[in-house]
């Protein structure tokens, strides 16, 4: 099972962007939910999004 897989779409339903409150967005070839209002890309590992600011990627 890959982690693609693993992961539950139906979780962005009730995921946002702790540091917006914004909604986020699925980014299944980096494995990444993205905050366009933020400029953030929240990591998820092993099926597990890690929402932690300090944890995040910064987009340009």
């Amino acid at each position: 099972m890959s982690v693609e897989q693993v992961f539950d779409r139906r979780m962005l339903e009730a995921l946002v962007c702790p540091e917006t409150r914004a909604p986020l967005s699925y980014d299944a070839e980096a494995q990444e939910l993205i905050s366009k209002a933020a400029h953030l890309a929240y990591p998820i590992r092993d099926g597990i999004p890690i929402m932690l600011v300090d944890e995040a990627r910064k987009l340009e």
